[in-house]
């Protein structure tokens, strides 16, 4: 399931985790053809589930233009940090060192 299970929560509400945690989290929920990356489609269901269905694919193409540092198309290893930056801010989850 796509929905994170933590015990660290903040009292803010935001789930904690580390930056290795929430990329394996990504890979084992959304990356439904294996390759290690995340695609537009792929990032769109990220939304789609946790930050709610309104706009999802408008939030996803934003982000992906963000974190896409070498223009390919895909969110992978090299870029998942610029990645957790907005989710911290537009999914609830907290990134820790």
């Amino acid at each position: 399931m796509a929905f994170i299970e933590y015990k660290n929560v903040y009292s803010d509400g935001k789930r904690v985790m580390t930056l290795q945690q929430f990329k394996q989290w990504l890979k084992t929920s959304f990356d439904k053809d294996g390759d290690g990356r995340l695609s537009k489609s792929e990032l769109r269901e990220v939304f789609r589930l946790t930050a709610g269905g309104l706009f999802a694919g408008w939030k996803s193409d934003r982000v992906l233009k963000y974190a896409d540092t070498d223009h390919d198309g895909f969110i992978d290893d090299g870029e998942f940090r610029k990645l957790a930056q907005l989710a911290e801010k537009h999914l609830n989850i907290r990134i820790t060192k």
